[in-house]
């Protein structure tokens, strides 16, 4: 008898792995890109029992079913209140596919455009944040943080300080960190104890605490960064509130420093601004700040000038049905007549995003993209690395910043009078599974502030060429290939 168990021990194995692989088969193509489907067979197939573990943990891209419905419900109550209004001014001078894009943007994440706005990009790390302090020193009515990472610092301590100012002379000051990242930093616990000691009203965003019900996918993550003051002043970007260094002991002994680029914007748009942040707030304290949300962006003054900006926030995330900035960067790359220029710190773009890029190139447009030198995360590096080959090949222009710098700054800008800007980077994670915030600008003076960025970045930077390219050794691009099939495992 006992000589007969490992044989029905060994049958019993194998059944069990052929119904995984069947059941495999049937359940993982469902509502995923074909690509991510692929990479999810080929980890079970190979390694079933680790790759079916893997898939029940972090298989599923989407928040849960009551957090996206609370969602749609907030998006509902946006677009009725936007339908009463008409921000965006005199839209005849648009071309046909930026009124589209418009479209697009509001009927997947609720915002209205608006016109009548202005913006300042800042990209010196210490100047912006002393830039928000400044800020929150004039508010007189509610201040409205919300980070990816928070952390009280030397370099931060002037931003708590404001803060602690505006507490004392009565401003509601509210504060959103995300529960994963903040809680990765090394002055975690004197973070939110010194929120707590100036007496601001503080939450995470999307905590993963399972034993208190409160659980999903753990690295779908809040990523989105902005400021808004008053209702009259707000700031987005790529920039996170900590020190440059991000105060790891691996990035100082690398000597890494985080380059970043934010915007101050004024004017009707800031509204948008402050419906993401309160949407947020309501998402993860139950609190629905009617007061505020009851502001309208008409009572706002609007820039007249002819130079004044078109804006339009743009929420996106795994808490919407569609991946809202990964259409949006389409319909930019695919829309644009003679320039389209990215940069972003971690590019592992889908397959729609890569032949929009290459086809631009077959257009004739002059296509760029800015990266960095050097990697903060390995694997992602890697998995960069293997687009650039294809790139160099169709004609794009690939510009590497110089270490130590990470280039962290994430816009994207087209012909001469359009951009991106915001938390986003050009990556799957990005598309999928972080919640993220960008602003669309229309306006030359806007674009012509960015283009002065740029072109910083080529002074710092050097090109990257297909000859230098073909000589990396087999054993680093077999690397890059490897992190490629990673990144898919959404």
């Amino acid at each position: 008898m006992n000589d007969q168990l490992p044989p029905l021990i060994g049958g019993i194995l194998i059944l069990v792995d052929l119904a995984i692989r069947i059941a495999a088969l049937i359940i993982v193509p469902r509502d995923r890109k074909p690509t991510a489907a692929m990479a999810w067979l080929l980890a079970i197939f190979l390694i079933p029992f680790i790759g079916i573990i893997l898939f029940l943990l972090i298989g599923n891209v989407k928040l849960p079913k009551k957090r996206r419905e609370k969602q749609a419900e907030l998006n509902r109550m946006i677009a009725e209140r936007a339908s009463e209004v008409e921000l965006a001014g005199d839209r005849s001078a648009w071309p046909d596919w930026f009124a589209g894009l418009v479209r697009q943007n509001q009927s997947l994440g609720a915002l209205p455009a608006a016109s009548g706005n202005s913006a300042t990009l800042i990209g010196d790390y210490t100047t912006s944040i002393d830039a928000m302090a400044a800020e929150i020193d004039t508010a007189t009515r509610f201040v409205n943080a919300e980070f990816y990472i928070v952390s009280f610092d030397a370099t931060t301590k002037g931003f708590f300080a404001a803060m602690e100012r505006a507490v004392q002379r009565g401003v509601a000051v509210r504060l959103l960190a995300d529960y994963v990242a903040s809680r990765r930093v090394a002055a975690h616990d004197e973070t939110f104890a010194e929120l707590d000691r100036i007496g601001v009203k503080w939450s995470y965003m999307l905590p993963v605490r399972p034993f208190k019900g409160e659980y999903q996918r753990p690295d779908l993550r809040n990523h989105r960064k902005l400021l808004v003051v008053d209702g009259r002043a707000g700031f987005m970007g790529s920039q996170n509130l900590i020190d440059r260094s991000y105060n790891s002991p691996k990035n100082i002994k690398r000597g890494l420093q985080w380059q970043e680029l934010m915007t101050r914007v004024t004017g009707p748009i800031v509204a948008a601004t402050n419906a993401v942040f309160l949407s947020d707030w309501y998402l993860e304290t139950g609190e629905l700040l009617e007061a505020e949300a009851n502001v309208p962006a008409r009572d706002v003054p609007a820039d007249p000038s002819p130079d004044a900006l078109v804006c339009q926030v743009v929420p996106s995330g795994p808490g919407y049905v569609g991946e809202n900035n990964l259409r949006q960067f389409l319909t930019l790359v695919t829309s644009a007549q003679h320039t389209v220029i990215i940069t972003s710190p971690y590019f592992v773009p889908d397959e729609a995003m890569m032949y929009a890029i290459t086809s631009a190139c077959e257009r004739g447009l002059e296509v760029q993209l800015f990266v960095s030198e050097i990697g903060d995360q390995g694997s992602v590096w890697h998995a960069q690395r293997s687009y650039y080959k294809p790139l160099l090949q169709a004609g794009v222009q690939i510009w590497l910043y110089p270490a130590p710098f990470i280039l962290h700054s994430k816009h994207v800008s087209i012909d001469d009078d359009v951009a991106v800007i915001g938390s986003s980077n050009m990556d799957i994670r990005s598309f999928a599974l972080n919640s993220e915030v960008t602003l669309l600008v229309r306006g030359e003076t806007f674009v012509a502030q960015m283009r002065a960025v740029e072109q910083g970045y080529r002074d710092a930077g050097r090109r990257l060429t297909l000859e230098e390219w073909e000589k990396e050794p087999a054993s680093a691009t077999f690397l890059d290939g490897v992190a490629r099939l990673t990144s898919a495992l959404q």
